[in-house]
């Protein structure tokens, strides 16, 4: 078993946050804020900590994720990840997530302080008053009212501006291929279907999308001069989308009236870069990239960000990683606990099954079926990442290795694991249960490549002689095993068990208790799980137990429906040699422990 960690997580904070964000995290984890750090001693310290906070200054490259050896998320108290890895994070299964929506607000705000500063020629105005001079003529701006907004991207930030600028009487048209036609039209936004449409109209030009391939220097010679003569441009988005030495040139040409620039493509920019220029131009208004920096917004995403870092170390799954599936809060909330249960059942598969012959893993093809209320959920992503966890976390050559969401499907396909979601609606099939999780370890010679999740509404009988089955549920928020093999069961999978395959005669729970009495070991609690007579091997096989007072064994007929499991919860692991020693009392067929 990997080695537990004695110490609480640790945090690094190597950037400025929210006081009260991290008054979240201090409650259970250890904060460290080491704010100045350098790359090298940014890649010296990482291996000690568990997650790593940052904003835009902080580069996480691919070296400090290889030599972060303990590190399970990064998290970006903002809107991009430029400044992360995002790839090498998600081969390494280290989740980054951001907070996508704390900052839309003072985003939006910013555009439009931007545009009134731009067109009404506020910070010239400005400094040429308090150089002491009073020249009113010079600066005659122009009003926004009745003029066209051209936005591109009609994301949360785009379509915030979009109202604000509604507010003010514009006219407010937008480019998204992606973007509802419903919402636009609440928002009272003329979509249009191409992007020299969309600058033909504009009096302003304003862009809100992510820095992507398809986005960086969208917005250059060519676009601009699709522009009509004295539009005005803004960008609180992403440096890079618009080719700056373009727009420099556009400025200088006269061919527009102005641009308001708060991001750049280097930041902060390098002495005579074209990025330099455009600051110092005098048409243009500009900001050191403050789209974000207003205290609420400052507060809103440092508490976001914590609050997932918080619950990504206690287990939960992430709300806003970017590089793992979207995950509703609908599906979330049913989810959680099934994620809990579905990596125990593969954690009690592996260890439970490790001693038969061939080892647990010698079955390397799965069925996880779902039945009941679960079925119905369609991202079942979360459910894969826990069974690929909990099947090959109690295995000692997996230590530090970290799978979740993120990485289970790559790591899967590496080590030759392949499974079947199955999706199954019918009642009959999951009892008196409102949700149902199987999972099947089917025989090598069934192996197939791993399908995605089915529709279909019955899932077939489940054959029992050649196959290891698990079944559980949720008791609310509590994990229960219900099926082991042939035995019914209702167990928590928590903390060590002792599990012992045995006749169902008097004097079994005595054997035990006397061989763990002696090793000092103590029972928390016993369940007893039955063979299901309809899971019973060969139902010719009924003979009566014998009644007669007798010591005798059940015989061969008869003992497919008088085994048991006698599940002991135990306060501590127990050596092989206590598990071999059971295995040899008489009517006592098998013994193992295992920790979940």
């Amino acid at each position: 078993m990997p080695l537990l960690r004695a110490s609480r997580p640790k945090v690094l904070v190597p950037e400025k946050l929210s006081p009260d964000g991290l008054a979240l995290l201090r409650s259970s984890l250890d904060v460290h804020e080491r704010k100045g750090l350098s790359a090298d001693e940014l890649l010296q310290i990482i291996p000690d900590y568990d997650a790593l906070l940052v904003r835009s200054e902080t580069k996480v490259t691919a070296t400090v994720l290889r030599a972060a050896k303990n590190l399970k998320v990064v998290a970006r108290a903002g809107v991009g990840v430029d400044n992360v890895d995002v790839e090498e994070a998600t081969k390494l299964g280290i989740v980054v997530v951001n907070s996508p929506s704390g900052n839309i607000g003072a985003a939006a705000e910013h555009t439009i302080a931007l545009m009134m500063s731009m067109a009404r020629k506020i910070p010239e105005s400005c400094a040429s008053l308090k150089d002491g001079k009073w020249e009113r003529s010079k600066f005659v701006g122009v009003e926004v009212k009745g003029k066209t907004l051209s936005i591109i991207g009609l994301g949360k930030v785009g379509l915030t501006v979009a109202r604000l600028a509604k507010g003010l009487g514009m006219n407010v048209n937008a480019l998204d291929p992606y973007a509802s036609p419903a919402v636009a039209a609440s928002a009272s936004v003329a979509l249009v279907s191409s992007l020299p449409e969309l600058l033909a109209s504009a009096d302003f030009l304003t862009i809100h999308t992510p820095l992507i391939a398809s986005t960086r220097g969208m917005i250059a010679e060519a676009e601009l001069a699709q522009l009509k003569p004295g539009a005005r441009v803004l960008n609180v988005a992403r440096g890079g989308t618009f080719d700056e030495d373009a727009l420099l040139a556009a400025l200088e040409s006269g061919h527009l009236s102005g641009a308001a620039i708060d991001v750049f493509t280097s930041e902060p920019p390098a002495p005579d870069s074209s990025a330099a220029r455009l600051i110092a131009h005098p048409r243009a208004v500009v900001t050191p990239h403050l789209g974000a920096s207003t205290v609420e917004a400052q507060e809103n995403v440092s508490v976001d960000v914590c609050e997932q870092v918080l619950e990504i170390l206690q287990g939960s799954l992430p709300r806003s990683a970017v590089n793992a599936p979207l995950i509703l809060p609908e599906e979330y909330k049913k989810l959680q606990p099934f994620v809990r249960l579905v990596e125990k059942l593969g954690s009690l598969y592996t260890q439970h099954y490790a001693t038969s012959p061939g080892g647990a893993m010698a079955r390397n093809t799965f069925d996880l079926i779902y039945q009941g209320e679960l079925a119905s959920i369609n991202n079942t992503k979360p459910l894969f990442a826990a069974l690929i966890k909990g099947l090959l976390s109690p295995i000692s050559s997996m230590e530090g290795l970290n799978i979740n969401i993120v990485n289970a499907e790559l790591v899967a396909r590496e080590r030759g694991i392949f499974v079947s979601e199955q999706h199954s609606r019918d009642p009959s099939d999951h009892s008196s249960y409102s949700s149902l999780v199987t999972l099947v370890a089917r025989p090598p010679s069934r192996a197939s490549s791993r399908a995605p999740a089915s529709d279909d509404n019955s899932t077939g009988s489940i054959p029992d002689q050649h196959q290891r089955i698990i079944s559980g549920t949720c008791s609310g928020d509590r994990p229960l095993i219900t099926r082991l093999g042939r035995f019914e069961a209702s167990f928590e999978p928590q903390g060590t068990l002792l599990i012992c395959e045995n006749y169902n005669s008097p004097g079994k729970i005595g054997v035990v208790g006397n061989i763990l009495g002696q090793e000092g070991v103590n029972i928390n609690f016993m369940a007893v799980a039955p063979v299901s007579p309809k899971l019973a091997v060969n139902e010719s096989l009924k003979e009566p137990f014998p009644t007669d007072g007798s010591s005798q064994e059940p015989t061969a007929k008869s003992q497919s429906l008088n085994e048991a499991l006698m599940i002991l919860g135990i306060d501590r692991g127990v050596p092989a040699h206590v598990t071999a020693a059971l295995a040899k009392e008489t009517g006592i067929l098998s013994a193992c422990a295992v920790t979940l």
